[in-house]
């Protein structure tokens, strides 16, 4: 990994981001980070205070980043079946895009953490909830919205959202062809009943 050519923090923790995200956390030592930023060990902990504290603005990077970052910016008046179709196109296509086979950065850290790590691994679960939680919120404006069964089992559906998300982020370290991700994907929503079926079989092409 490269290192940044002067101390800049901006570009620090996205380089930390990386870094955890190809190598994991447990193998990123405050030596080792250090020696990435081209610091030295005090000058690490006067930036950042702490590995915890750096891997927890690593996240919050990330999650600006992340393929479904749409959910978190939906409004209630978006439609919900062209978000959720859109967003897990957009999953697909990141997650195969990426050489290394990544996965998600959350993902790879909450089996990494979650049952070992007693500061992160809480951390980690709670994103996972509220993220479960916010699909939920997303399903329930699609009940008002009228593209949601009232009466249906919107636990239930956010649950295996989730999964699908959790799902494609591991199958694609091995799985890389984005057009079979997207099918696994579109046959769950197409399952859920939430499936925007107006939707372009291909992406469109990111803007220059």
């Amino acid at each position: 990994m490269a290192r940044p050519s002067k101390f800049k923090r901006d570009q620090a923790v996205e380089v930390v981001m990386n870094e955890i995200w190809s190598k994991g956390y447990g193998a990123c030592s405050v030596k080792a980070l250090a020696k990435t930023l081209d610091i030295t060990r005090s000058s690490f902990y006067n930036a950042f205070g702490s590995r915890e504290a750096l891997f927890q603005e690593t996240l919050q990077l990330y999650f600006e980043r992340s393929p479904d970052r749409a959910l978190a910016a939906a409004t209630p008046d978006y439609p919900v079946r062209k978000l959720l179709t859109e967003t897990f196109r957009a999953a697909s296509r990141a997650r195969a895009s990426d050489d290394q086979a990544r996965g998600c950065l959350v993902i790879n850290s909450v089996a990494e953490l979650s049952s070992r790590d007693p500061v992160l691994g809480p951390v980690m679960k709670q994103a996972v909830l509220e993220n479960l939680a916010r699909i939920r919120q997303i399903l329930e404006w699609g009940v008002l919205q009228g593209e949601v069964k009232a009466d249906d089992d919107l636990h239930g559906k956010a649950l295996a959202l989730q999964n699908l998300l959790i799902g494609l982020n591991a199958m694609c370290k091995v799985v890389t062809n984005e057009e079979d991700l997207w099918a696994a994907a579109k046959t769950t929503l197409r399952g859920l009943d939430l499936y925007d079926e107006t939707h372009p079989a291909a992406p469109p092409e990111d803007p220059d």
